[in-house]
């Protein structure tokens, strides 16, 4: 038995049949041929297979595919290409945020998809008060990727990484709006 399914991934529509039972991972591995998702833990504790889902990170392991019928799923390879990185890749590349590389495309996600969580207001566990307005300090950062997991030990250069970008955004959010020119009459 298979089901229909239809992905947009990193802006490609895909039109699948596939077994109810197959993992979103599983369909952009072994279906698309996406392989910048990995199959860590298989069990949702490692991160390395986290995608986004319109803006939102989901870990793509425990995601059925059948669920996901007409979403739109971006990879660490729809953020950027080889010859233009995305704004968070370009950090992670200057700041050294990966060792071995392995879990570095769902670190990559997760830092995207944690930036467009903290912009819209949502509090992590270490927020001190969820009523009130919050620092994206860099305790708020390891907290909110506290589950995307480096067995080589890279964190204090992601969190650099991660700062570098949310720095620019802050900046470019906080521009003046330009002051018009007089005009006389």
């Amino acid at each position: 038995m298979t089901v229909p399914v239809q992905f947009t991934v990193n802006g490609q529509e895909y039109d699948l049949q596939i077994d109810p039972r197959t993992t979103v991972l599983d369909a952009l591995r072994d279906k698309l041929g996406i392989m910048s998702p990995k199959k860590g833990c298989d069990h949702g504790q490692c991160g390395a297979c986290t995608v986004l889902v319109g803006e939102r990170r989901v870990l793509s392991c425990l995601c059925l595919a059948a669920s996901y019928d007409g979403a739109d799923i971006v990879t660490a390879e729809g953020l950027g290409t080889v010859d233009e990185l995305g704004e968070m890749q370009q950090a992670f590349l200057e700041h050294d945020g990966f060792q071995c590389g392995y879990c570095t495309p769902g670190q990559i996600c997760s830092a995207v998809g944690m930036l467009h969580e903290y912009q819209a207001g949502m509090p992590s566990h270490v927020t001190p008060d969820v009523n009130a307005s919050f620092e994206l300090t860099d305790g708020e950062i390891r907290e909110r990727m506290s589950g995307n997991l480096c067995r080589c030990g890279a964190y204090v250069n992601i969190v650099a990484a991660i700062r570098e970008v949310a720095d620019s955004q802050t900046a470019q959010a906080a521009q003046p709006l330009p002051v018009p020119e007089k005009v006389t009459p």
